[in-house]
Order: structure tokens, then sequence, then C-alpha cells
């Protein structure tokens, strides 16, 4: 018996030491598209957050991938405010159903069921949490993530609707748990250069979506990602990015190569 369980404590003691990408494989993953670059941009980590490096006037779009065979509800917060309803954040609010393996784009604030206001790069004081009174929480882009009760079983013939927006999404949770670990994760460390980027209420554009029903698993997000993001300067003053030395191409040279001309 006691070898039986020295061997279980072993294997448990193995399983504890592994990453936690290896435990437990991420149910959304999360890219933050350039819009104006045509390209994803790169994740900067950096003392335990990831950054990304936006720039102003740039519109932007979030794309999200369901990497697991069954449907899941992304509740999606931009500088703290919730992408579908523009209520401040709490993971017990509305969000996007994604299908078995989907892939979504949210492209800005959802209007209403044909419409978002683009996501565009602009400094803080324009950006739509500050224009509403909240500017406590900008620079940060959350996603929580929640495994569905008892999924229905689906046709096999391709569902028509590419984006959904959840309804009757079980029962929301109270501020005091929903609000606070986006909020309270998202605010800047003493002595760090202040946030100088938000994200806009830009232009509105054709987006389709419909309502539907999801019932969640648990009142607790399975996954929470959380992604930062500032303007070239403010992440260089943090040590995020490395310090670019300007260039001075047009600077005047003692011993240019060349001959004398006529005056």
């Amino acid at each position: 018996m006691k070898s039986v369980n020295a061997l279980l404590l072993f294997a448990l003691a193995t399983l504890s030491s592994l990453p936690a990408c290896a435990r437990q494989a991420p149910l959304v993953d999360l890219q933050v598209q350039d819009l104006e670059l045509g390209q994803a941009l790169p994740w900067h980590p950096h003392r335990g957050r990831h950054y990304v490096e936006g720039r102003p006037g740039h519109r932007y779009s979030l794309v999200l991938h369901n990497t697991t065979g069954e449907r899941v509800l992304a509740v999606v917060s931009v500088d703290g405010v919730n992408a579908i309803s523009g209520e401040t954040a709490g993971t017990g609010q509305s969000g996007y159903v994604l299908g078995p393996w989907q892939r979504l784009e949210v492209r800005g604030w959802r209007k209403n069921l044909s419409e978002v206001a683009q996501f565009h790069f602009t400094d803080l004081p324009d950006s739509y949490a500050a224009r509403t009174g909240r500017p406590g929480n900008v620079g940060v882009i959350g996603v929580a993530v929640f495994r569905e009760r008892q999924a229905p079983v689906h046709p096999s013939y391709p569902a028509p609707i590419a984006r959904e927006q959840s309804r009757g999404a079980g029962k929301p949770g109270h501020a005091s748990d929903a609000a606070a670990p986006l909020a309270e994760s998202s605010r800047m460390d003493e002595g760090l250069a202040r946030q100088k980027l938000g994200t806009g209420h830009g232009e509105r554009r054709w987006d389709a979506a419909t309502t539907t029903r999801f019932e969640r698993a648990s009142r607790w997000p399975a996954q929470v990602l959380e992604l930062h993001y500032d303007g070239t300067d403010a992440l260089m003053a943090r040590g995020v990015l490395p310090r670019r030395w300007p260039r001075y191409d047009d600077a005047p040279a003692a011993f240019p190569i060349g001959f004398a001309p006529d005056p």
C-alpha cells in the first residue's frame, strides 16, 4: 500500500510540475489584427503581462479562434467596457457564441444586430471609455470564456449565422465577483509610465449578428485572456520594447565623397 501511495504522489507531483499550457489547452486563442497593416500584432511579454504595440489612427479587430469541438461563449472587454452592451465589463454579461472550431472577427462596439462602431487606436482622452466617464481601465483587452452546459446536438449542415449574441446566458454574476478579476489586474503598476493610447468609437460598418440561447456550465469562466496595449513611446518607457535611437540621415558630414561643384 505504501508503494502505491508513493507512486500516486509521484504522479501528482509530476503533473503539477507541467507548465499551464500542457495541463490545460486554451479554449480560445486571441489575436489583434491591425487592419491598416493587414497583419496580426505580435505579443511582447513583460513582467507577467503581454502587450501589443498600437498605432494611433489604425483600425483593428479582435480575432477569436475556438480551439474546441464544442460551442463556447466569449465575453469581450475592451478598456474595461463590454464590447456588445457598452456596460462596465463583468464576466456575467453577454458575449459572442463561437461554434466548434470557429474563427470570429470582432471589429468594433456593437450598436445593433447589423452594425458595429469600429475599433481604432486613439489618444486616451478620445477613447470610448474615457468619453463615457470610465478611463480607469483603458489599455487592456479581456476575453472570458465559458463552456456550455449540456450543449445540444447540432445538425451536420453549416449554421447560417456567423456571429451570435448570448441571451438568457445563465444567471449573471454579482458585480463583486464579475468585474473585479479584469478590473483589478488591469490597473497600472506604480512607477510605470501613464497610459497614452485607448480604443476609439469609430465609423459604423455593417456586421450582422443574431441572438441565441447559451447556458453556461459554470458561473466562473473556464479561461480568462488579458492582453495590454499602448503606443510605441509608452511601451519603450515601460521597458516592454527596446529603445529605438533616432537616425540622423540628414546630419552634415565632414568628409562627404564627391567633387567641388561650380558655385
